[in-house]
């Protein structure tokens, strides 16, 4: 589903395709899978990936295509913005699988930045 308006979102799994950013994330983004669980997500930074070139930027794409093909069974829904160069990624619940998926990304495009509270990025150190 391309409509060139920048973002890209994956709402089956396996699917990543442009989407208009035509809500918030906030109202995009499902809060429980489809058996009713809630789900766990994080967000990643991309810096200046809406500045780079057409193929380099298609190659980062495929590579985030990869991975979230790779989790495609615990991938909920994934939302690549361009304006902010921001990626959302929602996951089944499954312990240690949003720092396993980030990490798989990160070893793809190492640009890319997770996002963490201080809170969360304490529990992880320990």
């Amino acid at each position: 589903m391309d409509d060139g308006s920048g973002n890209r979102a994956v709402s089956q799994p396996g699917a990543f395709s442009l989407m208009a950013p035509d809500e918030p994330l906030y109202k995009r983004v499902p809060s429980r899978g489809p058996e009713g669980q809630r789900l766990a997500d994080f967000m990643m930074i991309i810096p200046r990936l809406r500045h780079k070139p057409e193929a380099a930027l298609r190659e980062t794409v495929a590579e985030l295509e990869y991975v979230l093909g790779t989790y495609q069974r615990f991938v909920v829904y994934a939302d690549l913005n361009l304006r902010i160069n921001v990626l959302w990624v929602s996951l089944k619940p499954v312990p240690g699988m949003c720092l396993e998926v980030a990490t798989a990304i990160k070893s793809r495009v190492p640009e890319a930045l997770l996002v963490a509270n201080k809170r969360e990025a304490a529990r992880g150190s320990r």
